[in-house]
This record gives structure tokens, C-alpha cells and sequence, in this order.
């Protein structure tokens, strides 16, 4: 009598080995497939993490930082004290100058707040000689900035330089409304690609002792992009062409390349009044 050879149950059925079971840890590793991670080395994806979280720093500031991180590690070396402080110092002032990446809204006609801050004032000024803007009175909304504030300016809209200028001046408290004509001072006129002016101008204030800018007449700028900046608190004002309104108030915060002060297709009538143009959306659209 022929033996009878053991039937060898179903994959997944009770009896069945464990390298008999589709799906199983044993038969995936031995197939040689990776673990579930998705591809990626844990440790390298942490580090990814934490490069996106921490914001770059504004070229300008790494001299300071440089100098303020070899002067902790000399007070180290003579004193073999003060890492800690050497360490906070270091970290406040590399703070001072971060650069955060900003992404501007999708909105045509939309002029940008250049700067994080506070709004202090919103007033109806003749525009500064150095601007060359037409004598007549315009909205300025002046932005003030804290030492605690990010310190790097913003272009408010698409379009391109058309005159830079640098003014000396003195270092009166910025949220002074005189800070505007006796402070040192750096102004920028930026014509729009509907062909409208905007006036942005950097004002030292009473820690500031240092204003950079990074662009010079004839560059082609985009709403959003970095400048220039202001060592250590200031303020930066924007002159709106004639008519158009503000949208924020004073008191409100801003951020950098990302809150509207105005809407260049939102402009008053004679009476006052609030009206929409849309031949500014049209071509303010990038």
C-alpha cells in the first residue's frame, strides 16, 4: 500500500509554519525589502526637520555673530567661565537677524507690509524730498520695530527699483513722528508693473546705528523678497500712491511680506469714499 503523504495546509490556515504565511516580517525581510520608513534615514529626516524649523539668517548679521560668538570663546579660554552666557549671547543676537521665509498672498494690487512690527502711525504727510514723489499729500503707514521683531525689510510689490537714496541723521526714538525727516534714514521708490509709485523708507531709530540695502535703481524685484535691514529696532514707512486707502490700523501687527497694508484697486473717491479700480488688479497681477 502506497504511503499517503501529508497534506501541507493553506498559507494562513492553523498548522501552517510561519514562512508559510504571506505578508509576514520573516518572509519581507528575507526577501530582502527594507522596513516601513518610508525610504528615508530616521536620523536624516529628524535633521531635515530641523533645518526647516530654524529661519536663515540675513547675510548681513553673520559678521556680528561671528564676532560676538569668538568673543564668548575668548572669555572662555582666559576665564574657563562662561560658556552658558557665551552660549545665550550668541543665540540673541544670531535671533536678531533671522531671515524667516515668508510666502506672499495671491493677491493682485496687494502692497505689503516691508517689515514685522507694530503699525504706530497712519497719517496723511507730504512724501519726503529724497523720495521725488509728486508734492501732494499720500497715506503713510509707519511700521515699528522692535529689538525683538524681525529686523530684514520686504519688497511690498512686484516691480522695480526706480531711486535709492541714503540720508544722515540723527537717532531720535522711531515711534516719534519727527523720526521721519531728522533720523538717519535709507528711501526707496518702487514702481509697480501698473506703473504706480510706492515709497518705502528705512528709519534708524535709538538702537539702530546701521541701515542696509540690497538693491540699487533698475533692478527688477518680486513682492516678498528680502532688501534689506536695520541693526537693532527701527522703523519703516510706506507712502501709498494718492488716494488709495489703508486696510490696517494703528496698533495692529504685521508681518513681513505676508500682511496688506492696502489694495491699490481700492482708492476714495472725492467724497471720501471707497471705490474699486480694476485696471490696478489687472496689471499688478504678476
Amino acid at each position: 500500500m502506497a504511503a499517503t503523504t501529508p497534506a501541507t495546509p493553506p498559507p494562513g490556515a492553523p498548522g501552517a509554519g510561519p514562512h508559510d504565511r504571506p505578508g509576514t516580517t520573516s518572509e519581507l525581510h528575507s526577501a530582502g525589502a527594507p522596513p516601513a520608513t518610508g525610504g528615508e534615514n530616521p536620523v536624516l529626516h529628524a535633521a531635515k526637520l530641523v533645518r526647516e524649523a530654524v529661519p536663515p539668517l540675513h547675510p548681513g548679521g553673520r559678521p556680528i555673530i561671528a564676532a560676538v560668538a569668538a568673543a564668548a570663546g575668548a572669555v572662555r579660554l582666559l576665564t574657563g567661565r562662561g560658556t552658558g552666557v557665551g552660549l545665550l549671547a550668541t543665540a540673541a543676537t544670531a535671533a536678531f537677524f533671522r531671515a524667516p521665509r515668508r510666502v506672499p498672498p495671491p493677491r493682485p494690487g496687494a502692497v505689503l507690509a516691508p517689515a514685522d512690527g507694530t503699525v504706530a502711525l497712519i497719517s496723511e504727510v507730504v512724501p519726503p524730498a529724497e523720495l521725488d514723489l509728486p508734492r501732494e499729500p499720500v497715506t503713510r503707514v509707519s511700521v515699528f520695530l522692535s529689538v525683538l521683531d524681525v529686523h530684514v525689510q520686504r519688497i511690498p510689490m512686484h516691480g522695480r527699483i526706480r531711486s535709492v537714496e541714503y540720508r544722515p541723521g540723527a537717532f531720535l526714538s522711531a515711534d516719534l513722528d519727527k523720526a521721519s525727516e531728522d533720523n538717519e534714514r535709507n528711501a526707496l521708490v518702487l514702481e509697480t508693473q501698473s506703473g504706480h509709485l510706492v515709497g518705502v523708507v528705512q528709519i534708524a531709530g535709538l538702537l539702530a546705528r546701521r541701515i542696509r540695502c540690497d538693491v540699487k535703481p533698475g533692478d527688477e524685484v518680486a513682492a516678498g523678497e528680502t532688501y534689506g535691514l536695520i541693526r537693532f529696532g527701527s522703523r519703516v514707512d510706506t507712502y501709498l500712491p494718492p488716494g488709495v486707502a489703508p486696510e490696517v490700523s494703528v496698533g495692529q501687527r504685521t508681518i513681513g511680506g505676508e500682511t496688506v497694508l492696502a489694495d491699490l484697486a481700492v482708492v476714495k473717491d472725492a467724497v471720501g469714499q471707497e471705490a474699486v479700480v480694476n485696471d490696478a488688479v489687472d496689471k499688478d497681477r504678476p
